[in-house]
């Protein structure tokens, strides 16, 4: 029998995000900087909103496979600040990632997008988000990146 890993969906993370700026071809890619300027958090258990900080570092590499490493903050509705490091690939068609980087609507489906999102909190109630690995399957639009958070069970 083979062995099947389990996820339960745990809440969804719109990061609201400004211009994106480039450090240009650093050698081994196209360095970006993308500001996090705000955004929700919805799940059964948090909700909240995000800090308007942070941002996504990104190196886009020459086929286009980018690497993610965003760093930013959310506040829950009942006042805990929790920490998030996520970081991820996004990959597809050179044709429709490069659409998105021109700021065009390209169907999520057709992007390959998953992240590694880990939580830090001095807040009980929210510990086990420390205590738990999660992955995110996420989309990027124009103006946002929308994440589905799910811990690895």
């Amino acid at each position: 029998m083979t062995p099947v890993l389990q996820t339960r969906y745990v809440f969804t993370i719109t990061a609201h995000i400004g211009a994106v700026t480039s450090a240009g071809e650093i050698g081994h890619g196209v360095r970006r900087i993308i500001p996090i300027t705000g955004g929700e958090v919805r799940g059964d258990d948090i909700n909240g909103k995000v800090c308007a900080f942070g941002a996504d570092f990104q190196i886009i590499r020459p086929n286009e496979l980018i690497e993610l490493e965003a760093k930013y903050a959310f506040e829950t509705d009942d006042g805990a600040v929790v920490y998030v490091e996520n970081k991820g690939i996004r990959f597809g068609p050179i044709e429709l990632l490069q659409k998105l980087k021109r700021g065009e609507p390209v169907d999520p489906k057709l992007i390959y997008f998953r992240t590694v999102p880990k939580f830090e909190t001095g807040s009980e109630k929210y510990r086990w988000l420390m205590e738990n690995l999660f992955v995110g399957s996420a989309a990027r639009h124009a103006d946002r990146v929308v994440i589905d958070v799910h811990q690895v069970l």
